[in-house]
């Protein structure tokens, strides 16, 4: 691939193929594409950007239209950066069940997320995307029936298999479903010009859609009618919706599937850790469940089997999800022995007390610039609310977030940034500020020219009333909100430590 790209969309594709070394079994030939090497770290980012240059050759979607599609995470991703790059705004429905670090990404790539219910499942975030799209005419996606997901895969995903193994035959494919564009694009292409490669699909043992051998009932256009009658929930996002996709069934019928294999959750979880751990590579559940389908085929192939695993995601999106669950923030005891079998650079020793530092000269002349200008920011009737601040600091942006999440008017004096380097006016203001409080210390809060004090003072007056009643009597109220507990805002390293 050209290194100079016109933009980030040239960077979809083309993803490696890799060896497992360590998990595979001896005598088997076991190979993962990794398709978090896509630009947005997951496969669908081959879907979002087909889908949307598809509706843009037919005219459904015009220039500046807004952009919508039901999505449990991956696909939203994608079409974000697609729709950041062509321009168009873009609005999701997702289930609220799903991960917070999607809903983080998407809203931070620009689009809207509009959340529903959990108890409606993939049926209602579906249905409320079809219902937002009707009423404001958006153009809807409909990855879940949209050819155009199924061809990506047919113009990239199976080409590059094909020229992966062009030196060895393929004997296995293995993957999960999903939207089914990956199973049917993929497959038709590895059927006719790989024939003697064998498709397999995985899905979760306790909601077997496909193993169940009940049809989904659908309506006139292919689109499900309701959720699947063996649908449960399961911890494998995005792998299996609560129906039977269309693009998924297509590939039932035309003769794209030799085997259905379910998979066990714990084992999803299970592989998922193990290829981090043995492999070095990063990858989510679904990721761990379809590996373990392989390693399940891997177990009864043939020696010199040559098998192919589809790795959907990356890892950092579940972070607040099951996969992460056993995974510590604080040192374990392990980790507390080897940081105590060193002396020094220790929480549990104290630091030998550095030679007192002089106090920093005051001088004996008033810098009159920047006393005024301390002055005239007190003063202000209009902005009783001051903090007094450094651009990058935990601490202050702990306050600021305070603030905000009280709806409160401030001012911040934020002393290191450009706008007060001037004659180092940021540093002749702090020693105004110091002379006039007797605080070493940043932020320094003020209300109405009376000083609060530091982060924690604010904290404390904000817990027992206080500070809403000194704004009050400047005029300021606070919004309607519920209690805050204010070492929630604090930064995240601020925690005991046994």
């Amino acid at each position: 691939m050209n290194t100079r790209c016109e933009t980030i969309l040239a960077t979809i594709g083309h993803t490696p193929v890799i060896r497992i070394n360590r998990l595979g079994p001896p005598g088997i030939e076991l190979y993962v594409k990794a398709e978090a090497f896509n630009p947005m770290g997951s496969v669908k980012d081959r879907m979002a950007l087909s889908v949307i240059e598809a509706a843009e050759a037919s005219g459904a979607l015009q220039p500046g239209q807004t952009v919508i599609e039901a999505t449990s995470g991956n696909t939203g991703i994608g079409l974000a950066m697609v729709c950041a790059v062509k321009g168009y705004p873009l609005v999701l429905t997702m289930a609220e069940n799903f991960s917070i670090e999607r809903r983080k990404i998407l809203r931070f790539l620009g689009a809207r997320v509009v959340l529903t219910p959990a108890a409606l499942k993939g049926s209602g975030m579906v249905g409320k995307a079809e219902e937002l799209a009707a009423t404001h005419g958006w153009f809807l996606v409909r990855q879940f029936e949209n050819e155009a997901n199924a061809d990506a895969h047919s113009r990239g995903t199976a080409l590059e298999i094909l020229e992966a193994f062009a030196d060895a035959p393929l004997d296995y494919f293995v993957t999960g479903y999903g939207t089914g564009g990956t199973l049917k694009g993929t497959a038709r292409v590895l059927r006719e010009r790989s024939p003697a490669t064998r498709i397999l699909v995985c899905e979760p043992d306790n909601s077997p859609l496909l193993g169940s051998g009940i049809a989904q009932q659908r309506d006139a256009e292919g689109r499900p009618r309701d959720s699947h009658p063996a649908f449960r929930p399961h911890l494998m996002q995005g792998w299996t919706p609560d129906f039977i996709p269309k693009l998924t069934e297509d590939a039932r019928s035309l003769g794209l599937i030799d085997r259905i294999v379910p998979i066990n959750g714990n084992q999803a979880l299970h592989y998922a850790r193990e290829l981090a751990r043995q492999e070095g590579i990063f990858c989510g559940p679904s990721s761990g469940a379809t590996f373990a389908g392989a390693m399940a085929v891997a177990a009864e192939a043939a020696p010199g089997s040559r098998i192919l695993c589809m790795l959907p995601d990356t890892g950092e999106r579940y972070l607040s999800t099951p996969l992460f669950e056993d995974i510590a923030v604080d040192m374990s005891e392990e980790e507390q022995q080897l940081a105590a079998s060193t002396p020094n650079y220790r929480f549990d020793v104290s630091p030998a007390a550095p030679a007192a530092a002089p106090p920093e000269p005051l001088g004996t002349e008033v810098d009159a610039e920047a006393a005024a200008l301390l002055a005239q920011i007190l003063a202000d009737r209009e902005q009783p609310l001051v903090m007094f601040a450094l651009e990058w600091c935990e601490f202050c942006w702990s306050a600021r977030k305070l603030f905000n999440a009280l709806g409160v008017p401030y001012r911040s004096v934020d002393l290191d940034s450009v706008e007060y380097q001037r004659d180092d006016l940021g540093g002749r203001l702090r020693l105004a500020l110091r002379r006039r409080s007797g605080m070493l210390t940043i932020p320094q809060i003020f209300v109405g020219g009376e000083l609060l004090g530091g982060c924690s003072e604010l904290f404390g007056a904000y817990a027992d009333g206080r500070l809403a009643t000194l704004l009050r009597a400047h005029g300021v109220e606070l919004a309607e909100t519920p209690a805050l507990d204010p070492a929630s805002l604090a930064p995240a390293w601020l925690h005991p430590r046994a």
